[in-house]
């Protein structure tokens, strides 16, 4: 029981880090891409999207691993 309250909390802590991080990089992608460039609504918004996603596919395992190796 303990342990899965262990592993809750890890969980919590690392989301609480990793989420800001990709909605920030996604908010930056469509602020840089709406001043500098000539692009569709579409593509801005498409681009973000992407762009968070795959922060988020990046940032989760080492924000984890990270959280995990400090709790120790």
């Amino acid at each position: 029981m303990e342990h899965e309250q262990v592993t809750r909390e890890i969980a919590r802590r690392s989301a609480r880090i990793y989420l800001p991080i990709s909605v920030g990089a996604a908010l930056l992608f469509l602020l840089v891409a709406s001043l500098t460039g000539d692009y569709t609504l579409t593509a801005r918004i498409g681009g973000a999207v992407w762009v968070g996603l795959l922060t988020l596919i990046v940032t989760t395992p080492l924000v984890t691993t990270w959280v995990k190796e400090r709790s120790s």
